[in-house]
């Protein structure tokens, strides 16, 4: 699968969870059913996924934790907040950069349509092709 066609899958399950759980539950809660939801449709989800982070030559292995990494191509950072602020598009933007991936998403489900709350964050992937369905 591309890494839109992942994207697709990811967003079509975070819908239907906000339509059923709606907002104001924790993240851990939103990553654990986003991860059992997703590998209910065939998908390989690591949660908490450590990313090493590479630095002057040396490995440090305790770079970052993503809370999903899908058919590794595709990060997710899950929110529950009020609103979402530049640093955390720029947090998943560092996340694509040093594990090399080309798509990110991050999810905030405290909102009150979830498509307000879903953003699409890119490191050299094209834009074209990708409309959110539901």
């Amino acid at each position: 699968m591309t890494e839109n066609e992942i994207a697709h899958e990811i967003v079509d399950v975070a819908y239907r969870i906000h339509a059923q759980l709606g907002p104001g539950l924790f993240e851990k809660v939103y990553v654990a059913v986003m991860a059992s939801q997703l590998e209910k449709r065939g998908l390989q989800v690591r949660r908490e996924a450590i990313m090493p982070v590479v630095f002057d030559g040396i490995r440090y292995e305790m770079g970052y934790k993503a809370d999903l990494l899908v058919e590794e191509k595709v990060v997710v950072e899950v929110k529950s907040v009020a609103a979402t602020l530049a640093i955390h598009r720029r947090q998943v933007l560092t996340y694509l950069r040093l594990g090399g991936f080309r798509l990110g998403l991050l999810i905030n489900f405290d909102v009150i349509n979830i498509k307000d709350g879903i953003a699409r964050v890119v490191n050299g992937l094209p834009e074209d092709g990708f409309t959110q369905k539901r």
